[in-house]
């Protein structure tokens, strides 16, 4: 399958340019040129796969025409070896469960499945590659967890000083081998920039072979759609699956984007909700259609403290550009830090569950946003340990840290300063070369 550029301008590319490149030549995110719909006959009987049996199919809806059917399915197995749940929380809301990898969040599912797809690529191609990857917390520690050790690919994690948490710096600083941290003396979206600026630096390109790891990869965010299909396969077994509505922490946009292209493949979900911090330029296009980005601020939400989403452009390309059509399938609500904090504690009183910030923004648009004739399920992101000091401070009792996660506290942080300058990070990475 050949991916075209949202901007129109770069000539077309096959799944293994778009997947190396990162960000297409015009500055554009490469869609695929098609998204086929799964036969009526999958969702008949999806109540009855197993995960790893659903991902198999959707892959290779995907990736299937470029990757054989054995690499592919290994390239699932190996991604998603661990377990998703579904969990009630309340009457007609439902928990995805998506922090049960190696760092604990829900990114692990599409760094996994593009590090074990790059690794193809560049032992067929047989050159280095350097993975350059901006983070506002989970991205970078996925990324670099899931890339460690690889050989013929190294990869260097920008994320904003002082503006992570000490679990989630911890995950991709101290790592080493082939891991480069640079803490950037900026926002999230000033290391977006800096990357972005670095895909379109003529002499660094002609040096260095330079892919990103963000949500701009078509090889990141096209795996995220998997847990969609096993979240409904999962509802259709507890329960008697009517409307249906998920809500979805949303910072890139890079997770929302990938359940619509489920929606597209025809699962049966009604609609959307994309669910916002302090930090609301999405919710501001489908209230007035008016696309106005800005810089980000700091939340206790810090993943989806972004302003500038990359991915709204495929979002855009994906409904033609029609605000009305967008909106048919998405609404959007925004929530403070204290809405958020609020709402920790009184799900932890309730129910005795435990949300991490971003599970709490995505169950408060949910509470708001679904009728009553519709079963929702919301999106957990993180394990609430990654912020346990916030959410210890929401409900008055110790975070019980899970063993894995506390050993990545134990090593000494490695990272490198970096001032919000591109010629500076220019002159870094050729050093590293």
């Amino acid at each position: 399958m050949l991916y075209y550029s949202t901007n129109k301008k770069a000539p077309t590319a096959s799944l293994q340019e778009a997947v190396v490149k990162g960000l297409a030549p015009d500055r554009g995110l490469y869609m695929p040129q098609r998204i086929g719909r799964l036969p009526g006959n999958f969702f008949s009987e999806i109540g009855d796969l197993g995960l790893q049996e659903i991902a198999k199919t959707v892959a290779e809806a995907f990736f299937g025409e470029d990757i054989g059917k054995e690499k592919l399915d290994t390239i699932v197995a190996g991604t998603l070896n661990f377990e998703i749940p579904l969990k009630k929380v309340e009457e007609g809301i439902y928990v995805l469960e998506l922090f049960h990898g190696p760092t604990f969040a829900f990114k692990d599912v599409g760094a996994r499945f593009m590090a074990r797809m790059l690794s193809h690529f560049v032992q067929e191609r047989q050159e280095e590659v350097n993975v350059l990857v901006a983070t506002s917390g989970d991205t970078g520690s996925a990324v670099a967890n899931g890339f460690l050790g690889m050989e013929g690919i190294r990869v260097f994690v920008l994320y904003p000083s002082g503006k992570v948490s000490d679990m989630q710096e911890a995950q991709f600083t101290t790592l080493g081998q082939n891991i480069i941290a640079l803490e950037v003396d900026g926002t999230f979206d000033d290391c977006q920039t800096l990357v972005k600026s670095a895909f379109m630096d003529e002499e660094l390109n002609t040096r260095l072979k330079l892919t990103s790891a963000n949500s701009i990869n078509v090889a990141r965010f096209l795996p995220q759609s998997f847990y969609y299909f096993w979240a409904y396969a999962q509802l259709v077994r507890q329960v008697q699956a009517g409307k249906t509505v998920i809500s979805v922490p949303s910072g890139n946009l890079g997770n929302l984007t990938a359940g619509l292209f489920a929606k597209r493949m025809g699962l049966p979900v009604g609609r959307f909700i994309a669910a916002n911090n302090r930090n609301d330029v999405f919710r501001e296009y489908i209230q007035t259609g008016q696309y106005t980005p800005r810089a980000s601020v700091q939340t206790i939400a810090n993943a989806m403290d972004v302003g500038a989403p990359s991915n709204f452009d495929r979002i855009l390309d994906l409904y033609g550009h029609v605000h009305e059509a967008i909106t048919n399938d998405i609404s959007s609500y925004k929530y403070s830090d204290e809405e958020i904090s609020t709402a920790i504690k009184h799900v932890y009183l309730q129910s005795g569950y435990l949300l991490d910030p971003h599970g709490a923004c995505a169950y408060l648009a949910l509470k708001e946003g679904k009728k009553t004739d519709e079963t929702g399920i919301f999106l957990a992101t993180a394990h609430p340990a990654k912020f346990g000091e916030t959410v210890e401070a929401c409900t008055g009792v110790p975070v019980r840290i899970p063993d894995a996660l506390a050993a990545f506290m134990q090593h000494k942080k490695q990272s490198l300063p970096l001032p919000n300058d591109f010629d500076r990070f220019k002159k870094k990475l050729i050093g590293q070369s």
